[in-house]
């Protein structure tokens, strides 16, 4: 359990990046990591009847990209540089920060660097303009075999003081609670949160805060209600009545596809939080 130590923070030139920064560097001080930057553009998109996001290299011309890649780039070491974040070297273990190289990537290329890092921080997907891409977010949580902590739109004051568990008893959120073991082990408090009626079979949440407690953590449980049966909506107000400053979820532990359609906790959380989420597929 030795913690974060490489953190890989895709950027886009828009209006929301100041707090998926700002997470990312608190992710870095509290373990001492090393947090690279990269320039991200979205995929052309092509639309097929299938619970799979995919697409082909965007349209933009080699100029296009070069200066889109630069705007990037000064962005996030602007922001390092303002926050005395020493620069570092990918091949050097420690708190510092770098620049991957001077070009675009696309979503698809992200899923698969991402799986050389620890986590990956974005933005909150919320369909805004300006706003991370639902597609960045989901190619992150698919193809990286590693979690992702989605940023609110607005500076976290803190992360993983208070950590809620939104327990289904899934598989999804076992891997969830597996990769975020490093930010469990320094909180203060964690809250195992059951929604009565929601999840499916396996162990309870008492059981999994007694699995918590083995490894010396200051585990607790809660049953809420949703008599709404509005699962994202009841996690993100208990976990804000809990003074939560950071969630634990298993993402899309029902299709995609369905939640495209019908909605779903994941979803909903996705468009709406407010506190970092760190979601693992």
């Amino acid at each position: 359990m030795t913690g974060m130590k490489n953190i890989l923070v895709p950027i886009e030139d828009h209006g929301v990046v100041e707090p998926i920064l700002e997470t990312a560097l608190m992710l870095g001080q509290a373990f001492g990591s090393y947090i690279e930057g990269i320039a991200i553009t979205s995929d052309y998109p092509v639309v097929l009847p299938v619970d799979i996001a995919i697409g082909v290299p965007s349209p933009y011309s080699p100029e296009n990209r070069a200066d889109m890649a630069r705007a990037c780039q000064e962005r996030f070491e602007s922001y390092m540089v303002t926050r005395n974040v020493p620069r570092a070297s990918s091949h050097t273990p420690g708190f510092g920060f770098n620049w991957r190289q001077n070009e675009m990537v696309e979503d698809t290329f992200l899923g698969g660097y991402g799986r050389v890092f620890d986590v990956t921080v974005v933005g909150r997907p919320d369909g805004a303009t300006g706003h991370t891409r639902l597609s960045t977010v989901e190619s992150a949580l698919f193809e990286t075999g590693h979690p992702v902590i989605v940023a609110p739109p607005s500076r976290p004051g803190t992360i993983g003081t208070t950590i809620v568990i939104a327990w289904n008893r899934s598989t999804e959120t076992a891997r969830s609670v597996q990769g975020a073991m490093p930010l469990l082990a320094r909180a203060s408090r964690i809250v195992v949160l059951e929604l009565e009626g929601w999840g499916s079979s396996g162990p309870s949440g008492s059981e999994l805060a007694r699995a918590l407690r083995m490894h010396g953590m200051n585990a607790e449980t809660l049953i809420a209600h949703d008599p709404s049966n509005r699962p994202g909506e009841a996690i993100l107000s208990e976990a804000s009545a809990l003074g939560c400053d950071l969630l634990i979820k298993g993402a899309y532990t029902q299709s995609r596809l369905r939640q495209m359609f019908f909605g779903g906790a994941t979803s909903h959380i996705l468009a709406h939080t407010t506190i970092p989420v760190l979601l693992a597929h």
